[in-house]
C-alpha cells in the first residue's frame, strides 16, 4: 500500500527565537508546493512566533511534548488546550529523551496520548529500544510492550491521527544508524503488532517513522524501505540546506 511520506522535523532544545523563525521562513519558502507530508517540532518558547511564519504552509505545527492534565494547577506544564490557542497541530509524544532522562513512564505517555487524541490534535507517538535490548535480543519485545501500553484506550478512529516513530535509543544523535534491513525489520514487526491491537486496515494505513540519525545521505535508501513511510529527524533538521534534500524525496 502507497503511503504519504511523513518528514517530521524535531528541534529539541536549539536555536533562539530569530534563528527559529528563520528556518521556519527558510523551509515555508523551500518546501511549497512539494507534496509529502511536513512538520516541525519546535521548542514551547518559540511555537508562537513560528506558528505565525506557518500559518497558510504545508508544514505542521508540532509541539516537542504536552501536558497530561487540563489547565490548572500544574506549574511548569503546558496543556493541549494552550498549545491548541496557538496554532499546535501535532505533538511529540513519548520521544526517548522524555523517556530515559526525565524518566517517563509508559503510564504517563499514554495518558498524554488519550489527552491530545481528545482534544484533537495528531500525534507522533515514538518507541524504540536502548542498545542493551537489541544486543538481548529484545527489540521486538520492547516495541511492543511500548505500542501495548502507550496505545492503551486509544480507538481504531483515533489511530487515523496516529503516527509511530521508531526510534532506536543507540542511534539518537550518536551517528549511528540502523541498517535499512534493520530498520526495516523492526518496521514491519511494528506493523503486523498494530494489526495485532487492531487490525489490517489500521496496520496498512498507519504511517511509521524512522527516527534516529536519518540525513540526506541515507534518507533514501531508508525511504525506499517497503515500510518506513517517513523520518522524526534530529540534528539534519536544524538547517534548511540539511533538512530540504530528506523532505522532497
Amino acid at each position: 500500500m502507497s503511503r504519504t511520506h511523513y518528514i517530521a522535523g524535531n528541534w529539541k532544545m536549539n536555536l533562539d527565537k530569530a534563528g527559529s523563525v528563520k528556518l521556519a521562513r527558510d523551509l515555508v519558502a523551500a518546501l511549497k508546493g512539494k507534496s509529502n507530508k511536513y512538520m516541525v517540532g519546535v521548542p514551547f518558547v518559540y511555537l508562537d512566533a513560528v506558528a505565525q511564519v506557518l500559518k497558510g504552509s504545508n508544514i505542521l505545527l508540532g509541539s516537542q511534548d504536552m501536558a497530561a492534565t487540563a489547565n490548572g494547577a500544574h506549574t511548569g506544564e503546558v496543556s493541549a488546550e494552550m498549545l491548541k490557542d496557538i496554532g499546535v497541530q501535532v505533538v511529540i509524544l513519548g520521544h526517548s529523551e522524555r523517556r530515559h532522562e526525565i524518566g517517563e513512564s509508559d503510564e504517563l505517555i499514554n495518558k498524554k496520548v488519550r489527552r491530545a487524541l481528545e482534544q484533537g490534535l495528531e500525534v507522533v507517538l515514538c518507541i524504540g529500544e536502548l542498545l542493551e535490548d537489541r544486543e538481548a535480543g529484545n527489540a521486538e519485545q520492547v516495541c511492543a510492550f511500548q505500542l501495548s501500553a502507550d496505545l492503551a484506550g486509544v480507538s481504531e478512529e483515533q489511530m487515523k491521527k496516529v503516527t509511530i516513530a521508531y526510534e532506536p535509543v543507540w542511534a539518537i544523535g550518536t551517528g549511528k544508524t540502523a541498517t535499512p534491513a534493520d530498520a526495516e525489520a523492526i518496521h514491519k514487526f511494528v506493523r503486523g503488532y498494530i494489526a495485532k491491537l487492531y487490525n489490517q486496515k489500521v496496520a496498512d494505513e498507519t504511517i511509521i517513522q524512522y527516527g534516529g540519525s536519518m540525513k540526506a545521505s541515507n534518507a533514501a535508501e531508508l525511504l525506499a524501505q517497503p515500510d518506513i513511510d517517513g523520518g522524526l529527524i534530529g540534528g539534519a533538521s536544524l538547517k534548511a540546506e540539511t533538512f530540504e534534500p530528506i523532505c522532497v524525496l
